[in-house]
């Protein structure tokens, strides 16, 4: 458990009916962190959230938010956080800067100086309405909404929808600025390298069960490596899979293609023992290790680091 943490999720669980859509989630975020929250769609990311932020009741369980319990609290914490849902509805007859106003009045007011450097930034052209905006366009007016009133703490549900290339490197950008001036960020995303820029830690969320989290400079370490080897005779899998850090083999022919982990000593080993015609390596990009999770949770939930 993180000592005085920001974010602090315990036991969460919430159904509708007989469906579980999050269950016993736990986790400790402390300050300055971006934790990534990651998990494909349909997981129990933004129901999560929506829990965390009192916009739903959960079943059971519960959350605090700089101390603050976010039942209890729910108005008063909404002056230090930015949200920004998966979904964002905004009046579409509104222009821009007429919403920014709005939601800058419920928050008591907000530095315009901030906000138009916001908007300079991310390219946002304030004076259109928001119904003829691309939705490229309009997460860029939600961005602005979450971040305008430099709140303490950011919770945001798959933000780089929309955005191009450019616009995605702006964004993480500016959640390194926020976290290094104290800010926390719950950032939920179903990709992996979406967050893997940015994130300090991340949680692999499945069918609603929490079943792993890990430092990205961990994850980074696990990387996994791919070895594809020629030989003069068919060799069957077996040979390979049974070398300690293999993970997966696949044999056609005379070629065969391994997935590993570790030191690749006794892969070597074990295919010197054959007719090596040629080799080739190369490193596994961090998406297939987060598809990784998910296969290799599917007859379990990992409770290891669940909750750190």
């Amino acid at each position: 458990m993180t000592e005085n943490p920001v974010i602090q999720i315990s036991h969460l669980t919430k159904k509708y009916g007989d469906f579980t859509a999050v269950r016993d989630l736990s986790v400790d975020i402390p300050q300055g962190e971006i934790f990534g929250f990651l998990g494909p769609n349909g997981a129990g990311k933004t129901t999560t959230i929506r829990s965390v932020l009192d916009l739903i009741r959960p079943t059971q369980g519960s959350a605090t938010i700089l101390g603050l319990d976010t039942h209890e609290h729910s108005v008063k914490l909404r002056r230090r956080i930015g949200y920004l849902p998966g979904e964002l509805a905004i009046y579409p007859a509104l222009s821009g800067k007429e919403a920014l106003t709005y939601f800058a009045n419920l928050r008591g007011g907000v530095d315009w100086g901030w906000v138009d450097e916001l908007a300079r930034r991310f390219e946002a052209d304030l004076s259109r309405k928001i119904g003829a905006l691309s939705s490229g366009n309009k997460q860029k007016v939600g961005i602005l909404q979450a971040f305008m009133s430099k709140p303490e703490v950011y919770l945001l549900d798959e933000p780089s929808t929309g955005l191009d290339p450019l616009m995605q490197q702006e964004f993480q950008a500016l959640l390194r600025e926020v976290t290094k001036a104290g800010a926390t960020v719950f950032l939920s995303s179903h990709t992996l390298s979406e967050v893997e820029r940015v994130a300090d830690r991340v949680g692999f969320i499945r069918e609603g069960r929490l079943i792993a989290t890990e430092r990205m400079r961990d994850l980074r370490d696990k990387a996994l490596r791919r070895v594809s080897m020629q030989f003069a005779k068919p060799v069957k899998a077996s040979a390979l899979s049974a070398v300690e850090g293999v993970r997966e083999v696949e044999v056609d022919g005379l070629h065969a293609t391994v997935t590993y982990e570790g030191a690749m000593t006794p892969l070597l080993k074990a295919a010197a023992s054959h007719e090596v015609l040629s080799l080739a390596s190369s490193s596994v990009d961090l998406d297939e290790i987060f598809l990784t999770f998910y296969r290799g949770e599917a007859n379990g939930v990992r409770e290891e680091g669940a909750r750190r």
